[in-house]
């Protein structure tokens, strides 16, 4: 497969602190960062955040018959996540963020953004408006002040968490937001008034008018024609979308190469960024066909197998190569980093107890050694050197001298060692 657009060619430059030629020296280009964002659920990172908080721990220690992992053992698992991934999506689900109106868990959210903030991790928060995990209280109004209250609830944390989390699932689901029957929403009552596109533009330029930096993405899990409509229409209307997302949950197996291509091939023509923002491959036994509706599929237990295991790790590796030989997407997220998060499914990196499977390993070995530079060269006798590398930060170093770079494009840079 072709990554040739994944990487650079960079002349540089060497200088002392004094400014002159660092000629004719061995120096060592180290790889601290992809720009292309690998990323997963940061959902890991709740827990291990809320253990080393006095008070949180405290209620969690009065809740009978839940034990909270030690601080060490939270530790290694979130550890093993910053092993492989530089992005990370967070919980901003309405209903859990705010199960009592008035009383948002900013505090927690904010200290999980800033402690991956400070492991050079980017953040997406998911999502901003969405049907499902809706705020119940929010039932008790009309239509008009719940659209007031969420247009709110999108200013308080687009702008609350400003320079944070700069990145955002700005709406989810909207091909089945305003037919979804299972049960009634404050959501689906507002989208079935006002219609998909309204509600859409609504959301994403308030949005926008809160962070006009940021980068916002309309997400679905529905691939189809469908879904390619809304954004035609809502592009016409004037919605400023970022990105594409693309939910790929495989619970009832992998797509394969043929879907995979036909998706890309669909959605390229728009010329924006995709992000494939969901995705899920099992380990177990797969999921009926006949079931519509993922949700529907309730069982007491989904065990990993070894089987699913190695098929696991042969399915990541494929679609991750395929992905990411694609010049428009920029992101590939996979949802669950622990087995049993979402339907009890083997979906994860890791196991129930916390072992790695061999996707782990395939993964790694994808983004942190075949898609990785660390290499050495030799500057010529006015400091220069010619580095092909993968898109990214770099650490250059030179008799014990280091300065930090972004190699993103093809043009000359000069480098100061100090």
């Amino acid at each position: 497969m072709d990554y040739s657009h994944r990487k650079v060619s960079k002349k540089i430059r060497i200088v002392d602190a004094q400014g002159n030629a660092v000629a004719n020296k061995e120096i060592s280009v180290k790889q601290t960062n992809h720009k292309f964002l690998f990323g997963c659920g940061g959902f890991v990172f709740m827990p291990y955040i809320m253990s080393q908080d006095e008070e949180m721990s405290k209620k969690f220690a009065n809740i009978p018959g839940f034990q909270l992992p030690s601080v060490e053992q939270l530790k290694k698992v979130t550890d093993s996540w910053l092993e492989i991934f530089n992005y990370a999506t967070l919980p901003f689900y309405w209903g859990n963020f705010e199960p009592e109106e008035g009383k948002p868990m900013t505090d927690l959210s904010m200290k999980m953004a800033k402690y991956l903030q400070s492991q050079n991790v980017k953040i997406k928060g998911h999502p901003l408006c969405w049907h499902t995990v809706c705020a119940p209280w929010l039932l008790k109004y009309d239509n008009k002040t719940i659209f007031e209250k969420q247009l709110a609830r999108i200013d308080r944390e687009v702008s609350g968490f400003k320079g944070v989390i700069d990145m955002w699932d700005v709406i989810n689901e909207v091909v089945i937001m305003p037919v979804f029957d299972k049960y009634d929403n404050a959501i689906t009552r507002i989208c079935k008034e006002k219609g998909r596109v309204p509600l859409v533009k609504a959301v994403f330029d308030e949005a926008h008018a809160m962070n006009p930096d940021a980068v916002l993405l309309l997400n679905d899990f529905n691939t189809s024609e469908k879904y390619e409509h809304l954004i035609e229409e809502c592009l016409d209307a004037g919605v400023p979308i970022s990105a594409i997302g693309i939910q790929s949950h495989q619970h009832q197996g992998y797509w394969g190469r043929e879907k995979l291509e036909e998706i890309l091939s669909r959605y390229e023509r728009f010329g924006l960024p995709i992000h494939f923002t969901e995705n899920t491959l099992i380990s177990g036994e797969i999921m009926p066909a006949y079931i519509e509706d993922l949700n529907d599929w309730q069982v007491e237990s989904w065990p990993s197998t070894p089987e699913g295991e190695e098929r696991q790790a042969r399915e990541v590796e494929e679609m991750y190569r395929i992905l990411f030989s694609h010049p428009q997407v920029e992101a590939i997220t996979s949802w669950d980093y622990k087995d049993g998060a979402w339907l009890k499914a083997p979906s994860g990196f890791l196991r129930l107890d916390d072992t790695k499977k061999p996707s782990y390993y395939t993964l790694k070995k994808l983004i942190r050694e075949e898609w990785w530079t660390d290499e050495k060269a030799v500057t010529d006798a006015e400091g220069y050197v010619t580095v092909s590398a993968f898109k990214g930060e770099y650490e250059i170093e030179a008799d014990g001298k280091t300065a930090a770079a972004e190699l993103v494009d093809d043009s000359d840079l000069t480098i100061t060692l100090s």
